[in-house]
């Protein structure tokens, strides 16, 4: 057995010590914590603390603690984090969170770097969320896929057999459902990932856009948005779940699983609960991507990755820890205990086998290619969470499907994003 001397001083296989100098040995730090958003998947968090920290411990004798977080917490808590300067070292983080707390964040890319060498590169758009001033933030570890989650079944009671490929042919699949009794249920409300998950993607896939590249000129009022406020507004009241405008990320899973929808837009969660809890429904739940509009098909990208907090009091142990994570013999084996709920974006594990138990999930890897930060083609900063804390692209399409006029919508969230982003 290799000492705790000798491991933090020696280069193991693993590369877990590879960050550490010599003279840092002797004062390796005792422990290490990790705080963590609570996964939907409950191996996926049971994996890291029965078997990850208890093998990191044995081998370094630094003892891995895990501090789980309520899901939607997060944020607030990472915030807690780097203005207080205290709190675990290592860190989860979302989105675009390492464009937030840039500066309370420590530059991994030495980290990075070693990894995308040795599992075949990462993949190019997973850069949009995670490097900083070219600097790598953070060290991702997955997506979670926001895509249709449907009922095989009724859609065939209706003659589709296949999931619709555009909005529209979704739009008039829905229409049959719903004179059937079985409506469709997508969130229109202040939920904090189902509601962006499907009306981001849609505002794009017709050509609507917040802003341009930079920024510093606002493009929400356009042609292409309109059309897509108008599709939306129609999609509402021929498709769905009247409830779905007060409904958060909660609603649209309860709905499915108590079989009043027939479709909706969530990750792979849905799934998972119905093989366990509700094995019937289980048989007839499929996944498909989203539709695509007349400008494309997109998805939303939702990367979920560790980071190293700036106040950590040594950072190459935190460094050191991150290494061995994210080497392949146990990021491969944490990733499939997740149950393919979190795509990698490691091109070495494009074809993991984590995806072979369930092909229904396959459709969430394949939306890694059209994936895309909610500012998306604009700058991911603090002008876009401060968009979407503030539902501009939510409401927006919300309020017409209440009732109010293309025009008035699209004009108050034009207003809006002009003062978010301090432009005229």
């Amino acid at each position: 057995m290799t000492t705790r001397r000798e491991f933090l001083t020696v280069t193991l296989a693993g590369g877990a010590a590879a960050a550490l100098a010599p003279g840092l040995a002797a004062a390796a730090p005792k422990s290490m914590s990790v705080v963590h958003e609570s996964s939907f998947i409950k191996a996926f968090d049971e994996f890291f603390v029965k078997k990850l920290a208890p093998d990191y411990e044995k081998m370094t004798g630094i003892k891995i603690n895990y501090e789980p977080v309520s899901v939607g917490s997060m944020l607030t808590r990472l915030t807690t984090i780097v203005e207080t300067k205290s709190g675990p070292e290592i860190v989860h983080t979302g989105i675009n969170w390492p464009h937030l707390f840039d500066q309370g964040l420590v530059d991994v890319s030495d980290v990075a770097g070693e990894i995308g060498k040795k599992l075949g590169g990462w993949h190019d758009n997973v850069h949009d969320a995670v490097v900083v001033n070219k600097k790598w933030k953070s060290l991702p570890w997955g997506n979670i896929g926001q895509l249709e989650n449907y009922r095989t079944d009724w859609f065939k009671e209706v003659g589709v057999n296949k999931f619709p490929d555009t909005w529209e042919d979704l739009l008039a699949a829905g229409r049959l459902l719903k004179k059937k009794g079985h409506p469709f249920g997508f969130e229109l409300g202040h939920g904090f990932g189902d509601n962006h998950g499907w009306l981001y993607p849609l505002l794009w896939s017709y050509g609507g856009q917040e802003t341009d590249r930079s920024g510093k000129t606002v493009t929400i009022d356009s042609d292409e948005t309109a059309k897509a406020v108008d599709f939306c507004r129609r999609f509402y009241k021929e498709t769905m779940f009247e409830d779905v405008l007060g409904w958060t990320d909660v609603n649209n899973n309860k709905a499915f699983l108590g079989e009043q929808i027939s479709c909706t837009n969530n990750a792979s969660s849905i799934l998972v609960v119905a093989k366990r809890d509700f094995p019937e429904i289980g048989k007839v739940t499929d996944h498909a991507l989203n539709p695509q509009g007349p400008k494309g098909r997109f998805h939303l990208l939702n990367v979920q990755g560790h980071a190293i907090a700036a106040h950590a009091p040594d950072v190459a142990a935190a460094k050191a820890f991150l290494r061995w994570l994210y080497d392949d013999k146990q990021l491969s084996a944490w990733l499939t205990a997740g149950d393919a709920y979190y795509a990698p974006f490691l091109r070495a594990y494009d074809n993991h086998p984590m995806w072979e138990p369930e092909p229904r999930n396959l459709p969430y890897k394949e939306s890694l290619k059209t994936s895309r930060l909610h500012a998306w083609p604009g700058p991911p900063g603090l002008a876009a969470s401060e968009s979407v804390a503030k539902y501009v692209i939510v409401d927006m399409f919300a309020k017409a499907c209440r009732g109010d006029s293309t025009k008035d919508v699209i004009a108050t969230a034009a207003s809006q994003l002009k003062q978010i982003h301090k432009v005229k």
